[in-house]
């Protein structure tokens, strides 16, 4: 492969991130919010504050540790969503967790069953924007359902957004900025 190739193919990869890619995207509509507030927090950030590069495609691509909060006691389970509401064509969904157990230490960055992400593959993308564009906000939103969603894994982002329309108890979120 000549070297010309391989910087296209990887600009590609790159821009497939958060610009580019070609699954499924979620509008803010999409996603319900609840009349509970569910807190949101990250060892890894503060809300609004810049995301470390660690968690980036500039970095190793981590996926940030996230925390719910007091969750209600009739919830059945907890859902991650996690978009880029600044990309061209709509929410790029970096990854979505459902069948999520509510856990003592709140984490909800492992475990249950992992979804579709926006550039067609299951588990974390991590935040790529295009260079030159002005930093994106990644906003992690937790909801807590009272029943479960009974999604299968790698379900769709459409497919979550689906199953949060009906029985959430409480939601929360977090975001941070990164740009390149």
């Amino acid at each position: 492969m000549s070297t010309r190739v391989a910087l296209l193919a990887l600009t590609a990869a790159l821009v497939g991130g958060c610009g580019g890619g070609d699954g499924e995207r979620l509008q803010g509509e999409d996603v319900p919010a609840a009349a509970a507030r569910l807190p949101v927090s990250s060892p890894a950030f503060t809300e609004g504050s810049r995301l470390p590069a660690r968690y980036t495609c500039e970095g190793a691509g981590d996926e940030p540790v996230v925390r719910a909060g007091t969750v209600p006691p009739s919830a059945s389970e907890l859902v991650l969503v996690v978009t880029d509401p600044d990309a061209p064509g709509g929410d790029f969904v970096h990854v979505t967790r459902y069948d999520l157990r509510p856990r003592g230490d709140g984490d909800v960055s492992e475990g249950g069953r992992t979804g579709t992400n926006s550039a067609g593959e299951a588990g974390w993308t991590p935040p790529c924007p295009p260079r030159g564009d002005a930093p994106h906000r990644y906003v992690w939103a937790v909801y807590a359902l009272r029943e479960p969603t009974g999604l299968a894994e790698g379900a769709a982002p459409g497919e979550v957004a689906a199953a949060l329309r009906t029985g959430v108890l409480a939601s929360g979120s977090i975001s941070a900025r990164y740009g390149r």
